[in-house]
């Protein structure tokens, strides 16, 4: 729990939600989980993280980040959801089984813990803990300083310069996405040789 004004009692989740709509100007849903409703402010390119970290230590320049267990999640501008199928086959990996997906208009992602809020303390259950360790977090957060929009990924070969290139981003993301998959691959088997016996 979470002191708020008039010393009244509000919950980690209520708190969250209402750091978001405040702070960022998103849109919540739920309590616990507290959701964000993606293709209103932004929308969501989400690949597994093992080729999600892959992607991020080649592309300098995203929007903000987030990772929840075995998935991350890379902000975009809103209508990049319904761009993504035509970008993956203009870039000729259309047909090729990546796990990257995206997530729109009418979509919902659980939020990650606001910045303030992570790390968690050390003791589980520690007093002030307002997000739990499986939480999903910001591993490159939203600036809430700043209007977050005009930062995340978009179409347009140079753009403005002020935010990066969706297609250069999924081009990224394709390449990793592809990469981790051909590594949990089980290799094949060794066929025989003519005379072998």
């Amino acid at each position: 729990m979470i002191s708020g004004a008039h010393g009244t009692r509000r919950s980690a989740p209520a708190a969250r939600s209402r750091w978001y709509e405040r702070e960022l100007g998103w849109p919540t849903a739920g309590s616990d989980p507290v959701e964000l409703l993606t293709g209103v402010a932004f929308d969501v390119i989400e690949l597994p993280a093992v080729a999600g970290f892959a992607m991020l230590r080649r592309v300098p320049r995203t929007g903000p980040v987030a990772v929840q267990g075995a998935w991350m999640r890379l902000l975009v501008a809103a209508g990049g959801a319904d761009e993504l199928p035509g970008l993956l086959d203009w870039l000729e990996w259309g047909g090729v089984p990546l796990d990257l997906s995206a997530i729109g208009a009418g979509g919902r992602i659980t939020a990650p813990c606001p910045v303030s809020s992570w790390p968690p303390p050390p003791a589980a259950g520690a007093p002030g803990k307002r997000c739990p360790q499986e939480a999903a977090v910001w591993l490159r957060p939203p600036d809430p300083e700043g209007e977050v929009e005009p930062t995340l990924p978009r179409t347009g070969f140079g753009g403005d310069g002020g935010a990066p290139d969706l297609v250069r981003l999924v081009a990224a993301a394709a390449t990793e996405c592809h990469r981790a998959r051909l590594l949990r691959a089980r290799p094949l088997p060794r066929q025989r040789r003519a005379g072998e016996g």
